[in-house]
């Protein structure tokens, strides 16, 4: 069962600090790239985003929200990124992305937004590393978690489960708090980025084992 904090709601001026403090009890660094342009924020240019590879003591998942990741994916895996997850809706060929990120060395999700069938990334399953379902539209942090995509999360959960071999982890991103992550474990996933909940708490490290108890103990 995996817990990822997201740096979205983290202090920018402070981030090795930030990111320091919750990795004892992490699993990977969600680590937010939005270009204006897929999304309507900004977050780190690529070369901020190397800075914080660098200083991250977790692996750091690099999640894109960007426009053209068939070129532009392949470089956060040759800096040095555990995984590369980019969206489905942006990339020009799908299967060319998966197989240049895995060839710079990281790990290979696809992301699909809440208006996405899983239909459209089913074929691609058995190729990626970790399936991301987004739980609010992608852009800002500290959204409402969208309980709706749950039969999409469960769709997904019988897919992979019928898969042989290795099976690709099931994320959900998204408004994941005490509250929702039951439902989400319920559905099938077993990685839950947090971020708001994670740092705006006043025990980030006592949410984020929270979190990861509430997930096991309804995990399906």
């Amino acid at each position: 069962m995996f817990i990822n904090p997201s740096i979205l709601n983290a202090n920018f001026d402070d981030l090795e600090n930030e990111i320091s403090k919750v990795a004892a009890v992490s699993d990977f660094l969600h680590l937010d790239i939005m270009d204006n342009k897929f999304v309507p924020n900004f977050t780190f240019a690529f070369e901020r985003a190397v800075e914080i590879i660098k200083i991250s003591k977790l692996p750091v998942d690099a999640h894109l929200m960007i426009e053209n990741p068939d070129s532009i994916a392949p470089r956060y895996a040759h800096a040095g990124c555990a995984s590369v997850t980019f969206h489905y809706e942006a990339a020009k060929s799908v299967g060319q992305t998966i197989n240049d990120i895995r060839s710079n060395g990281a790990k290979v999700g696809i992301a699909i937004k809440p208006g996405t069938d899983f239909s459209k990334v089913e074929d691609f399953i058995a190729d990626i590393d970790m399936l991301v379902v987004m739980t609010v539209e992608p852009g800002f942090g500290g959204q409402a978690f969208m309980s709706q995509q749950m039969p999409k999360v469960k769709q997904a959960r019988e897919w992979i489960n019928s898969l042989n071999g290795a099976k690709p982890i099931l994320q959900v991103d998204g408004g994941i708090s005490e509250i929702t992550i039951e439902e989400a474990a319920e559905s099938g996933a077993n990685c839950f980025v947090a971020g708001s909940a994670v740092y705006k708490s006043n025990n980030p490290v006592a949410t984020i084992e929270k979190l990861r108890e509430l997930a096991k103990a309804r995990f399906f």
